[in-house]
Parts: C-alpha cells; structure tokens; sequence
C-alpha cells in the first residue's frame, strides 16, 4: 500500500485546482537510479495506466506505480511540509535504510 498524507492530499488538491488538471489524473510515483544515495524518487501527474501498475486510493487520492518501484515503495507515506523551512513533497518510506542530505535519493 502507498499512502497519502493530509498534508500531501491537500497540496495536490490545490495544485490540480491551480493548474486546470482534471479528475482523471493521478499521482504516478516512481524510482529510478541516481542521486548520491543510489535511488531518486519521481512524482508527476499522469493519466495513463499501464498493464503492470499498481493502483492504490488513500485519503481520496489515486497513487499509481510500476510493479518494480513498488519493492522499493511498499508502505510509504507521500507527505508535504510548506514554509520557509519546508521541503515539498517527500516520501517517509520505511524501507530506506539511509538518505542523502537533501532526502531526495535513498538506498535500501
């Protein structure tokens, strides 16, 4: 399961409203290679399944990911922290061991 905090519910929310994205788009979510930790997380809108995703709905907000990010994703909370001292979104995964300073790569 990947789940959606209010934090980042609400900012979604809000950036769907701001920039005309309609319903039908999703959050996709994924991992590649990279960063100074060995993995990077991606996020962006999207409206196109495909055959080997994995779908999840938490706090009212459609999360989809590839079958190989999710070993990597499973159980991971999407959060947003604004402000001056904020970060955006950022992923509280408990499956990283370490992440890099800026917590945008992380290594299992």
């Amino acid at each position: 399961m990947l789940f959606v905090a209010d934090s980042a519910k609400a900012k979604i929310d809000d950036i769907k409203m701001q920039d005309g994205i309609t319903q039908e788009h999703f959050i996709r979510v994924s991992v590649t290679s990279g960063g100074c930790s060995g993995l990077t997380y991606k996020m962006d809108f999207d409206n196109e399944e495909q055959p080997n995703d994995q779908i999840f709905n938490d706090n009212g907000v459609k999360v989809v990911t590839d079958l190989k990010s999710f070993l990597y994703l499973c159980n991971t909370t999407l959060e947003f922290s604004g402000g001056l001292n904020g970060k955006g979104f950022y992923f509280n995964n408990p499956n990283a061991s370490r992440e890099c300073g800026c917590g945008e790569s992380f290594a299992v």
